[in-house]
């Protein structure tokens, strides 16, 4: 051992080293979840970091050049090496170390424990992992996805069961995350995996149900199958699983099994491209196009099987934004816009028709009436949604629940929806939206920041920025766009909102300019930024342009909920509107969760 590490360790030079690093740690992560509660700027962290990187070699070289004496610090030349106490400094610090250590091994529990749901794990719950494609087909690994998909979709049908949703399920494709992790993070007692080998006609299928809180497999099983047979294969795993759960299923819910899902395996393939596509699309500069190209998937999906009611509702998405786009659209021809209504219409009908369970249909049929404007359903069957359970998708929950007097039903609906799907962010953000509007803005502030630690998309941030403006906490609203928001056109909108909220009538009609150039249009976005301010003459005279259009209902009721503002417009400049809410008996105006000191109406 050389002279030099020798005098390192008697100086106690490693020891302050381990020391300051264990407490630079801990700093680092108490500081960061304590900033991001108070919406500081990132560069914080970041500066945090360096003068705590920069401390660490001035550390050393204090602990090599100094020592600690009866008499105070002294520099290590001036002490009698006789009268040294360096050894009871370095039992000091490995006591500091151990203490550190301890400290950072509770906080790293109580942070685990912090980012989930709060909500209770119910023995009676599963997540079905991507299935790992052990050939090298060019499809296999859309074929090992597929039938993942459908054992999950069987166990879905499961009426005791819970059972993640695809989405946060396949967020752990290809990442190697201990199951208790992955099981923590998703709020289930149990995991399945399992693993797919395709070679030519013969299917080979491994799947094992695993306990989360100690590993132990409850069961586990090979499949040696033709190709052909697939389906087989799914519903007996699914069949087996529920009853390693202690899951009695009776002849009717077997039944019901046996009779839903895909049966021809090239259909897995398709429908999965098809989704990869969907995904894809979202937030993308030629959404359309890709949209497009995603139904193209679809339509082959549904050649092979027409009973599948998701692949008809992802259908239907391109339909949908196209209509809505149209509102703005002057150059989209009436004979266009029929032929995408008709087209939408029939795709929800059949969603309907091919709907596996109730929570799926009456999904599918409160979006087909609100798209449609027949809202004579829509509180009967927003009721309904509530009452049914389940985990299916709404597209349509938020835009006409919240905002006219429904946000206690929307707020069940979400936190059901967060449950069944944590690492999604929609369910986030509209339990955040509901409690916003229920006036739980503590709630609301707490739901997007858990949302966007689990899911940092951007509807997120945005749900933290107005629940800041509710709060009445502007400087901490400026702090959310500067940390979260990217982009120029996102960080404008609420910067705009930021300085109506302000009540500075200068500043937004200057952002409004600057969106104006930047050629962000839309009345959804433009209706809301008129209504804060005040500009009531010409929220009335663009609200009276929207409603003129066919489909103009579904621009005018998502204005109410991005605006925060009560009524945008005076509803008789809307009347096509106003017939659809007294159809449905919904209130007008809606409720103002956010003071706006420019709006006086």
């Amino acid at each position: 051992m050389s002279q030099l590490f020798l005098e390192l360790r008697r100086r106690n030079v490693f020891r302050v080293g381990v020391a300051y690093l264990a407490i630079a740690w801990l700093i680092l992560q108490v500081s960061d979840i304590v900033l991001d509660n108070i919406a500081a700027p990132g560069w914080l962290v970041k500066a945090l970091m360096f003068f705590l990187a920069v401390g660490f070699p001035i550390a050393a070289l204090f602990a090599w050049a100094y020592e600690m004496t009866p008499e105070g610090i002294k520099k290590e030349r001036d002490v009698d090496r006789s009268t040294s106490i360096t050894h009871q400094t370095g039992q000091k610090l490995n006591r500091t170390i151990i203490i550190v250590l301890v400290t950072a091994v509770a906080f790293l529990l109580v942070d685990k424990f912090r980012l989930q749901t709060d909500i209770a794990v119910t023995d009676k719950s599963v997540a079905v992992l991507p299935f790992i494609a052990m050939s090298r087909g060019e499809d296999d690994e859309y074929f090992a996805d597929g039938l993942t998909e459908e054992i999950l979709n069987s166990l879905a049908r499961v009426p005791e069961l819970l059972v993640t949703a695809r989405t946060s399920a396949f967020h752990f494709k290809g990442k190697d995350i201990p199951v208790p992790e992955i099981a923590s993070t998703l709020g289930v007692a149990h995991v399945v995996e399992g693993s797919v080998r395709r070679d030519g006609n013969r299917l080979r299928v491994t799947a094992q149900l695993i306990r989360a809180a100690d590993g132990f497999h409850l069961w586990s099983k090979n499949y040696d199958r033709e190709a052909a047979d697939t389906f087989g294969v799914q519903t007996d795993i699914a069949e087996e699983i529920s009853s390693a759960l202690g899951i009695v299923l009776d002849e009717a819910q077997l039944a019901r099994m046996r009779e839903a899902g895909i049966r021809d395996p090239g259909a897995y393939v398709v429908l999965q491209k098809g989704y990869e596509a969907f995904d894809n699309a979202h937030g993308a500069a030629d959404q359309a196009a890709q949209l497009k190209a995603a139904n193209s998937w679809f339509e082959k999906a549904l050649e092979l099987e027409p009973e599948i009611s998701d692949a008809y509702l992802h259908h239907a998405d391109y339909y949908t934004h196209f209509l809505l786009n149209s509102v703005d659209a002057p150059e989209i021809s009436p004979e266009q816009q029929d032929a995408a209504y008709e087209q939408l219409v029939r795709d929800h009908d059949n969603a309907i028709r091919a709907a596996s369970d109730e929570s799926r249909r009456v999904a599918a049929s409160f979006d087909l009436a609100v798209i449609s404007g027949n809202w004579r359903s829509v509180p009967e069957l927003f009721s309904q949604l509530v009452e049914v359970g389940g985990c299916a998708g709404i597209a349509w929950a938020d835009a006409i629940g919240a905002s006219y007097g429904g946000a206690a039903e929307l707020e069940l609906i979400a936190k059901r929806l967060v449950e069944c799907d944590p690492l999604s962010f929609n369910p986030w953000r509209w339990l955040s939206f509901a409690q916003i509007w229920e006036g739980e803005i503590d709630a609301a502030l707490e739901t997007s920041q858990r949302g966007y630690e689990v899911s940092p998309h951007i509807r997120i941030a945005q749900q933290m920025f107005f629940a800041m403006l509710a709060a009445g906490r502007l400087d901490d609203a400026e702090q959310i766009i500067e940390r979260y928001v990217r982009g120029e056109s996102n960080i404008l909108v609420l910067r705009h909102s930021l300085a109506a909220a302000r009540g500075d009538a200068r500043l937004a009609a200057e952002i409004t300019g600057r969106l104006q150039e930047m050629n962000v249009r839309g009345a959804i976005g433009i209706i809301p930024g008129l209504a804060s301010v005040g500009a009531r003459e010409e929220a009335n005279r663009r609200a009276a342009e929207v409603d003129a259009h066919p489909f103009g209902h579904l621009r005018l009721m998502l204005v109410p909920g991005t605006c925060y503002c009560g009524a945008p417009w005076d509803l008789e400049h809307t009347p096509n509107f106003a017939r659809l809410l007294e159809e449905a008996e919904l209130p007008w105006p809606p409720a103002s969760p956010i003071d706006w000191p420019l709006k006086d109406w």
